[in-house]
């Protein structure tokens, strides 16, 4: 009698390592944050008529769904957006096209450094 409470004891402690040790690395393993992309660089090259642009060596596309702000934040049109221009841009991967979707695009006035990001409240 004591032997099989032993042992019910034993299972009962194993199953709960093993439940609680699932509970634990599954969100960690299977977390489905999207691909987040944001970036902040020089436009090397445009193409308006494929709808890519080229950022810090990165191959960025856009839809119909992409946003295009000044860096007050009032919407503005791609092509304002030229090659040399300051940009910073919100994306995400694109699995299924594997490529860069950009979502939201900011023209900047330059280079934002660390000190000024905070007048620039769209910068993460």
């Amino acid at each position: 009698m004591l032997k099989r409470l032993f042992m019910k004891s034993i299972f009962f402690f194993w199953l709960s390592i093993i439940w609680l040790s699932i509970m634990i690395i599954y969100p960690l393993t299977f977390a489905s944050e999207k691909d987040i992309v944001n970036t902040q660089g020089i436009v090397m090259e445009i193409d308006l008529k494929k709808g890519t642009m080229i950022v810090n060596e990165k191959c960025f596309r856009w839809d119909q769904k992409t946003s295009f702000f000044n860096d007050k934040g009032s919407p503005i049109t791609i092509e304002k957006i030229k090659v040399k221009s300051w940009v910073y841009i919100e994306g995400i991967k694109d699995k299924l096209n594997k490529s860069l979707l950009a979502k939201t695009v900011y023209l900047l006035p330059k280079r934002i450094d660390e000190k000024e990001k905070h007048l620039y409240p769209f910068i993460k």
